[in-house]
């Protein structure tokens, strides 16, 4: 599990991520990596009402963490790596979303976003 310090609180750092970030999708998820200036990493997620009700969002979330927790390490230094849940997460088994942060190491964009 991703502790509070390894987490994005900071609305900049999410704009490191969103706006300036290399995106990559794949089935219920969406994947920003940025770097930023300082040597940190950290995560963080966007899960809106789309997704479901207040209990939904929180299941989601907690198993986007568990799912992050996995790719922290292989994470360049000064990433910031925003995930964002589309509606399907919801439904989605964990092994898929799993699978998504597997592929997103494997993908274009990830390598893009290290030079």
């Amino acid at each position: 599990m991703l502790s509070a310090d390894q987490r994005i609180h900071r609305s900049a750092d999410f704009a490191v991520a969103m706006r300036r970030g290399r995106k990559f999708a794949d089935g219920a998820l969406v994947f920003h990596l940025g770097i930023a200036d300082d040597n940190e990493v950290r995560c963080g997620f966007v899960v809106s009402k789309a997704v479901g009700g207040s209990v939904v969002r929180h299941r989601v979330t907690r198993r986007l963490r568990h799912v992050c927790s996995g790719l922290y390490s292989q994470l360049p230094d000064g990433a910031r790596l925003v995930v964002r849940a589309l509606p399907s997460a919801a439904n989605t088994p964990f092994a898929e979303l799993s699978a998504s942060s597997r592929a997103f190491l494997k993908s274009k964009a990830f390598e893009r976003a290290r030079r």
